[in-house]
């Protein structure tokens, strides 16, 4: 009886130890881009309840992302995503803005909407590029 007790404890313990998840499981979900489009526009008082000039390092993202952040309550103005930063990666350049509108022009779950000066990190014309598609971005 105890050789066949001993031996249902060994096979157990493997087959869960086969299908445990290992330590880091999360953080590899987690360590993912984001990919969309990216724009820009001229801002002034965003869906965060603050204005902003062009030359300000902001972006608005899409109203999906927006609505849907943790946290996120009726009022827009206390949504945790206000001031939340992002990097935003295109073709070898980088540029880290802060969130302080939404996007309703945003077609993808993904996409961005920069100001001027931001995009420019990201491309020297942003007139002549137009739509930047394959735009990678992660929260910081």
């Amino acid at each position: 009886m105890f050789k066949l007790s001993a031996l249902v404890t060994f096979f157990t313990l493997w087959v869960v130890s086969a299908f445990a998840l290992p330590t880091n499981f999360t953080s590899r979900l987690d360590a993912r881009s984001n990919v969309g489009e990216a724009t820009y526009y001229d801002p002034g008082l965003g869906a965060c309840g603050i204005n902003n000039v062009a030359t300000d390092f902001i972006v608005a993202v899409s109203t999906t992302v927006f609505n849907t952040y943790p946290g996120a309550t009726t009022n827009p103005n206390l949504n945790p995503i206000c001031n939340k930063q992002l990097t935003a990666n295109y073709n070898g350049r980088s540029v880290t803005v802060a969130v302080t509108d939404k996007c309703y022009g945003c077609a993808g779950v993904y996409d961005l909407d920069f100001t001027m000066s931001a995009i420019q990190q990201l491309v020297d014309d942003p007139v002549a590029s137009g739509r930047l598609t394959g735009v990678t971005w992660d929260w910081i």
